[in-house]
C-alpha cells in the first residue's frame, strides 16, 4: 500500500463521514418536525359543557354512521335503578321492554350489579348520536351519558358539517393528541 492509497482512503473516509453526518443530521431534523406537527394536529371533539343534546350530530354528520357516539363516564354515574338516560320518563314500569326504553335502537344495555344498583353500557355499533339518552341524563339525571366524536370513524373533515350546524358551539378543535373531553368528577 502506497502513501497515495492511505490519503484516498483518508479522503474517501472523511467525505464519506461527512455525508453520513448530514444525512445523520437531516433526520433528526425531520423526525423533530414531524413530531412538532404531529402534536400541532388538531381533531373535532365536543365539549360535553356546552352541548344541548339537540341531535344534530346524528343527522348532520357526513358519514352515513355518525362519528359521534354516546358514552358513560362511570365515575360520576350515580347507577340508579331509575336512569333518565335508559328510561322513558313516563315509563309505568322499570323494566327493559322496549316501550319504556329512551333509547330508538336499544345501544343501552341495563345489567343488575346489586340493589338497588344498575349498569348503564353503551354498544357504539348501535349507538346514532341521537343525544335522548344525553337530554335525560342531564335534566334529570348526573350528566354521566355525554356524547364524544369516536376518531377511528372521523374523516376529521377541513369544515365538519356538524359543528356548522351545532346552535351551542360545542363542536371545537382539540390538539390529537389530547382528542377527548371528558367530564370532570368535582364539575358536576
Amino acid at each position: 500500500m502506497t502513501k497515495d492509497d492511505k490519503v484516498i482512503n483518508r479522503r474517501n473516509f472523511l467525505r464519506d463521514g461527512l455525508w453520513g453526518g448530514c444525512l445523520a443530521t437531516l433526520g433528526v431534523v425531520a423526525g423533530a418536525s414531524a413530531m412538532k406537527n404531529r402534536k400541532n394536529d388538531m381533531v373535532w371533539q365536543i365539549d360535553p359543557y356546552k352541548c344541548i343534546a339537540c341531535d344534530i350530530c346524528a343527522t348532520h354528520c357526513v358519514l352515513e354512521d355518525s362519528a359521534v357516539k354516546c358514552i358513560q363516564q362511570y365515575d360520576i354515574c350515580g347507577y340508579c335503578d331509575f336512569c333518565p338516560g335508559y328510561f322513558e320518563l313516563g315509563a309505568s314500569v322499570l323494566d327493559t321492554g322496549a316501550e319504556n326504553e329512551l333509547c330508538p335502537t336499544g345501544a343501552i344495555k341495563r345489567t343488575f350489579i346489586e340493589d338497588p344498583y344498575y349498569e348503564y353500557d353503551i354498544d357504539e355499533s348501535l349507538c346514532i348520536g341521537c343525544a335522548k339518552c344525553v337530554k335525560g341524563c342531564a335534566a334529570f339525571g348526573n350528566g354521566s351519558i355525554y356524547l364524544q366524536v369516536r376518531h377511528d370513524r372521523c374523516l376529521n373533515c377541513n369544515e365538519c358539517s356538524i359543528a356548522v350546524a351545532c346552535p351551542s358551539g360545542a363542536f371545537k378543535r382539540v390538539p390529537a393528541d389530547e382528542p377527548y373531553l371528558l367530564k370532570k368528577v368535582d364539575h358536576i
